[in-house]
């Protein structure tokens, strides 16, 4: 590395970047941990082992106390001074970050990285990884606790699911932060899987896990269900307002109301609370009381 570009690296560690600019508050303690994953942070937080996390990218905001951390910038558009001006012993990241440079960086700097198993995307998996973490940071009792309720939620949800009659057609748009767009989640991604198991059908097919939004592919969905995710959703600003998005107005989810807020955390992973959200999510599509 030329040595004005590690002068420029290490001068950047006194400043730091918070999600509401909050000071680092755990300058003493002897492992520093940048966590780079939502679905870890999560898993991490449910185990209660958050104690030397020192900060984590902006898309973990699960569960709300997360927040008071400071943020090292979007996992996919990463840079390295302010993952460097937490003074990290060591990264977790799950092979989901990016500018490919900015990890080179990272690595010639000989900072410790670490990922945990590449498990499926499924309930299975789910477990292996929480028992994966439980034992990484030595709380194995409670990842027993966490897998247990996982998969006593999941057989709950899945005798909901078995006594419904249709499957409502769901759409799922989410707003990009990366590209700054607004994408239309589809079949071949967790939140098809979800909707799956909550007993509905996602109104988009498709290779890939998102495409973009048009008001041709709304059009051809037709949904029943209209769902946006919380960050797309709130630069709207309300329900009435979702019906600006082109084609969104003269869909009969629209017409008939059935237009909900859910949390991006909830539809793009599998993690503790996986159980749970089906259940929130058949009442939605389902209009369980």
């Amino acid at each position: 590395m030329k040595k004005p570009l590690l002068f420029f690296l290490l001068s950047t560690m006194l400043i730091s970047c918070g999600r509401f600019n909050n000071k680092d508050k755990k300058e003493d303690n002897e492992e520093r941990i940048v966590c780079i994953s939502k679905q870890y942070s999560e898993i991490i937080y449910a185990l209660n082992a958050e104690e030397n996390i020192v900060a984590v990218d902006v898309s973990s905001s699960y569960p709300p106390e997360i927040k008071e951390l400071p943020t090292i910038g979007y996992h996919r558009a990463l840079a390295a001074e302010p993952i460097l001006s937490m003074k990290p012993t060591l990264i977790l990241e799950d092979n989901n970050i990016g500018p490919e440079h900015v990890v080179d960086q990272l690595k010639e700097l000989k900072i410790p990285m670490k990922q945990f198993g590449h498990y499926e995307s499924t309930i299975a998996g789910t477990d292996s990884l929480i028992t994966e973490m439980g034992g990484y940071f030595d709380r194995e009792k409670r990842a027993k606790v966490l897998t247990d309720s996982l998969d006593s939620q999941i057989k709950l949800s899945q005798e909901k699911a078995s006594q419904y009659n249709e499957k409502p057609k769901v759409l799922i748009i989410h707003f990009g932060q990366a590209n700054n767009i607004y994408l239309v989640m589809t079949k071949n991604s967790t939140a098809g899987k979800l909707i799956d198991w909550a007993g509905g059908e996602m109104a988009v097919d498709g290779n890939r896990g998102m495409v973009q939004f048009s008001p041709e592919v709304v059009a051809k969905s037709d949904p029943d269900v209209i769902l946006l995710t919380d960050f797309g959703y709130d630069r709207l600003g309300s329900t009435e307002s979702v019906g600006t998005l082109p084609g969104i107005s003269s869909t009969r989810a629209f017409k008939d109301g059935n237009v909900y807020r859910v949390e991006e955390h909830d539809m793009v992973y599998l993690g503790p609370r996986s159980g749970k959200n089906i259940i929130a999510l058949q009442k939605l599509i389902h209009k369980d009381e």
